[in-house]
This record gives structure tokens, sequence and C-alpha cells, in this order.
């Protein structure tokens, strides 16, 4: 009895140590292995470009033009990155606007290129927990930015599909009066949302042992307003750069149709899906050169350029995470004063 516990407290004593660094380094070689994936992706992401296509397309396309729809891809960007300062509102997390933003900015751009469980889930749970926030923090932050994606989603979808129903092909399983059921039933789920929100007298809802915290009325016509005027700027921008020989509605909602297709398809950037998608659709409208060339540009405005810069950005603020955990943990273990 007497000799066990200086043993056991050996013991503790040696597993504490022994521990932590295996801890560090299973945290390093993580860290090392989601760069490793993210320059992977990156990697494969420019090889699938042909890039002369890009060049090609732009030589075609007026300045003018360019410049409106890049002025446009912008405003959206910027509206996109205040989506995560309604769960910084949600949660009272303590970090700044310019700082949420920058991290809503980064995981958009990531997300439209890598896929969204590299961008829009790795790369905020990456960038804000090394800003301090805890797990649960970043999932209600995450879950609200993406519920206000995905309801103005079913808002500008049905009201497209409603009363600007596509003209589509002959081949297809649902036609314009099925199209427009769909629409149907998208905007009354978006007005269930409303109407929950309205009328929920428990704010914090339990499903499968998760609290799911509802937003009041005014907070769910905020998020509407902001995500709808989000897709509509998007719409905008392939509108613009098919050089306006498609009606505006029919434009956004072929748009709409090919971003779900993407998600379906999980294909990263939606490669291939968006393209395939508009073809199908306005190829009677609009020579198939024309259209590619527009998606083209469409890419390179709202995917390509974003990327570059989130790139830059999220460089500069592991650089400056780093140097700032350095510098916390010099002045919390300062260096004993030598003995003379």
């Amino acid at each position: 009895m007497t000799t066990a516990a200086p043993a056991s407290r050996e013991g503790a004593g040696a597993s504490g140590p022994t521990a932590r660094p295996r801890w560090l380094w299973a945290r390093r070689i993580g860290t090392w292995a989601f760069f490793a994936l993210v320059a992977w992706l990156l990697v494969k992401q420019a090889r699938g470009i042909d890039w002369d296509d890009v060049m090609a397309a732009f030589s075609r396309l007026p300045a003018s033009t360019l410049l409106t729809a890049a002025a446009l891809a912008a405003a959206s960007f910027t509206l996109y990155s205040t989506y995560d300062l309604l769960g910084r509102y949600l949660t009272g997390h303590p970090l700044g606007t310019r700082t949420v933003m920058g991290v809503t900015f980064i995981s958009y751009a990531f997300n439209l290129n890598l896929g969204s469980l590299v961008g829009g889930v790795a790369f905020r749970y990456r960038l804000y927990s090394r800003l301090g926030l805890g797990n649960a923090v970043i999932t209600r932050v995450l879950g609200f930015s993406m519920l206000t994606n995905w309801f103005g989603y079913l808002v500008v979808a049905g009201a497209a599909f409603c009363f600007w129903p596509l003209d589509l092909p002959p081949d297809w399983k649902i036609d314009s009066g099925g199209l427009r059921v769909l629409g149907g039933v998208l905007l009354a789920l978006g007005a269930g949302y409303l109407v929950l929100c309205a009328t929920a007298k428990e704010k914090t809802l339990s499903l499968r042992g998760h609290e799911l915290q509802v937003p009041t009325l005014r907070m769910a016509l905020l998020q509407l307003v902001m995500s709808c005027t989000n897709w509509s700027l998007m719409g905008g921008v392939v509108w613009l750069l098919l050089q306006q020989k498609v009606a505006y509605p029919e434009v956004l909602a072929v748009l709409l149709v090919g971003a779900v297709a993407g998600v379906i398809t999980h294909v990263p950037a939606g490669l291939g899906v968006l393209e395939a998608v508009f073809v199908a659709l306005l190829s009677h409208k609009l020579p198939q050169g024309q259209i590619l060339a527009g998606l083209i540009g469409y890419r390179a405005l709202y995917y390509l350029a974003p990327l570059a810069i989130a790139t830059i950005a999220y460089v500069a603020m592991e650089v400056r995470a780093r140097r700032a955990s350095r510098a916390s943990g010099q002045i919390a273990a300062p260096k004993p004063p030598k003995r003379y």
C-alpha cells in the first residue's frame, strides 16, 4: 500500500509529459495533412481548367460587360461574407466584423471551388478555432449561414419556377407544369420557415439531442433579403456574360437548377455540371459556343479570381495566428530570471 502510491504518482507524472508531445505531433501531422489536401485540390482544379479557353472567352467579351459583371461578383461575395455576422449576433462571440467577414469570404471561395466539406466546413472550423471559438459556437455559426443561403434559394427558385417556368427539353422527366408545382413547394417551404419563426413560443428546439435556436421573424426576414439578393446578383453575373441575349429570369432559373445539380453530384465547383445544364436548357436560344464562353467568364470571375484572393488571405491569416500564438506563449511562460 505504502509503496504502490509513489509508484502510481510517478507513472501519472510520466504520462502527462509523454501524452502532451504525442498530442502536439498528432496536431502537427493533422495540420500538414490538411494543407497537403488543400494544395492537391488546388493543383487538381488548376489542371482541369483550359486556360486558353478562359483567355479566348474573355477576349470575345466587351470590357464594359466584364467590368460590370466583376462588380456584381464582388457585391455578391461582399454580401455573402456578412452571413456569419448573423451567427455572431445569435451566439454573441467576440470576433470583430472584419475578421468574421474575412473568414466567411475565404470559406465561401474555397467552398465554391473545392466543395462544401473542405471549404464551407473545414476552413471555417480551422480558422474560427484558431481565433479562439469553440466547436459548439462554430457549428451554430456555420449552420445559420447555410440556413440563410438555402432559405433564399427556396424563395428565389420557387418564384422563378412558378412565374417564369423554363422551356425544358422533351426528354426530361419533368415539364413546365411540373416545374411550377416544384416552385410552389419551394415557396411553401420558405413560407413555413417564416411562420415557424413568427409563431414559435420556444426559441430553442431539441432535435435528436441537438438544440436548434429559432430566430425571430425580423432575423428571418433579414436572412430572406440578404440571401435572395445574393442569388439574384449571381444570376446577374451570368446574364451579363451571356451578353443579355436571354431574359434574366430564365438565366437565373437555369443557374438555380445548375446549383442544385452541382450539390447533388458532389463535383467540386460543379465542373461540367453547370455547363451541361446551361447547354441543355438554353442551346435552343443561343449557340453552344457562346453559352460556354459566358460560363467560362463566369467561372473566372466568380470562382477563380476569388479563390486566388482567398488563398493569399488564408496564408496571411495563418501567419498572423501563428505569430499571435507564439507571442501569447512567450507572455504566458516567461523565462525565469538569471541568478548571479
